[in-house]
């Protein structure tokens, strides 16, 4: 592994984060966060400083310009690149050469609001840090491991031999973490575990793990798929597109807006698209409270079918920042897992497991539930090192 700090960049279509950490030991010497990127209220934000802003031009080597008097002071030796879809062709983390860059451009065509975004961060970067191996971090790779059965969909084959429409799954960094950090909470090696992952943010996807290996996930071609989330619908009947386009006139890439920007828990409540305000409304609004019973009903059945893929199930672990912070739905999705034989220890679910070693299941419980915090900026950092490593002594 590569001695010094590893940049790790995660650009998106309108934010850049960026942190600087040591890959061993996961120290952060420094981090920052461009957001509203193209907007008059643009703007960079770090752990020192007041916020600075920026053009409403400003792209990705702007931002990293604006934080190279951060960045400059640090022995950096790397830099590490989350690639959101790497498609059938990266199965691990790869250097980042002229042909990984060819086969992550034409995955954009599975990742059009996604991939193009990341390229450009992986672009300034590289005319930034160009002294520096760069690394790609996809979160599909981990999902790679999936079996044919569990991957691919009920449509003529021509269509994934031809097209690669398969199911891909995301997130693949958190559940890859969390699955290791569970092992290492309960004392045993993870190649014994069988494991469902919940990672819970405005993105929302689960995955069922045995040794170590995804074997199902509910994400497929697309983050779209699966659970209820922020502003995504999750799962609908495939038909659905044609029959609003024929009641409402809506075009195709209106009505697939409407599934990923206005759906979720913002479609359903008509309040927001953070759980934590929709929480706070359901007090009073029905809207609100129903947002939070399809949310934790939708989730149930997803941990419940993963099932189906493993021989038991020796943990269910939260994570993300509904699955970390979020006591209230954690025992929700509790209550829906009576089959389980689920039962809550309350207070160490308020407490979030942090005084219990992150069980929150009650000690009578046949399923033992954990919250683990996931560091998916840690695993980019370490995947990044061990590249780069691995490229120095090849060269």
């Amino acid at each position: 592994m590569t001695s010094g700090n590893v940049l790790v960049i995660n650009c998106g279509s309108s934010s850049l984060k960026f942190a600087a950490l040591q890959p061993e030991s996961g120290a952060i010497a420094c981090h920052g966060l461009a957001e509203r990127l193209g907007t008059r209220q643009a703007r960079l934000t770090s752990g020192t400083g007041p916020a600075i802003e920026l053009d409403e031009r400003a792209g990705p080597a702007e931002v990293l310009a604006r934080a190279e008097p951060l960045l400059r002071p640090l022995a950096l030796s790397a830099v590490g690149h989350r690639v959101v879809h790497g498609g059938e062709a990266f199965a691990d983390s790869v250097l980042l050469d002229a042909a990984a860059l060819a086969e992550i451009r034409a995955a954009s065509r599975l990742a059009p609001l996604h991939n193009p975004a990341n390229l450009l961060g992986i672009e300034a970067a590289k005319a930034r840090f160009g002294q520096l191996p760069q690394v790609a971090v996809f979160d599909t790779a981990f999902h790679q491991s999936l079996p044919p059965k569990a991957y691919l969909y009920a449509l003529p084959y021509e269509l994934y031999a031809e097209q690669q429409v398969r199911r891909y799954g995301f997130h693949g960094t958190s559940h890859r973490y969390v699955a290791g950090e569970a092992a290492r909470l309960l004392g045993k090696p993870l190649s014994e575990l069988q494991l469902i992952t919940a990672h819970l943010g405005n993105g929302c996807s689960t995955c069922a793990i045995k040794a170590g290996q995804s074997l199902d996930t509910s994400m497929g071609l697309t983050p779209l798929e699966g659970l209820v989330m922020g502003t995504r619908s999750g799962d609908v009947d495939p038909n659905l597109h044609q029959f609003i386009a024929e009641r409402t006139g809506q075009s195709l890439s209106e009505i697939t807006d409407l599934l990923n920007r206005k759906s979720g828990l913002l479609g359903l409540s008509g309040v927001s698209n953070d759980m934590r305000t929709v929480l706070g409304a359901a007090e009073h609004n029905p809207r609100a409270r129903l947002a939070v019973d399809v949310f934790c009903y939708r989730l149930a059945k997803s941990i419940l079918g993963l099932c189906a893929a493993l021989q038991r199930l020796d943990a269910l672990v939260f994570t993300g920042g509904i699955g970390e912070h979020a006591a209230v739905v954690r025992a929700q999705v509790l209550s829906e897992l009576a089959f389980l034989g689920a039962e809550l220890d309350a207070p160490a679910n308020l407490e979030h497991g942090q005084q219990s070693n992150g069980r929150i299941s009650a000690a009578s419980s046949r399923l033992l539930a954990l919250v683990v915090p996931t560091n998916e900026e840690l695993v980019i950092a370490r995947e990044t090192a061990r590249c780069a490593s691995v490229a120095g002594k090849e060269g």
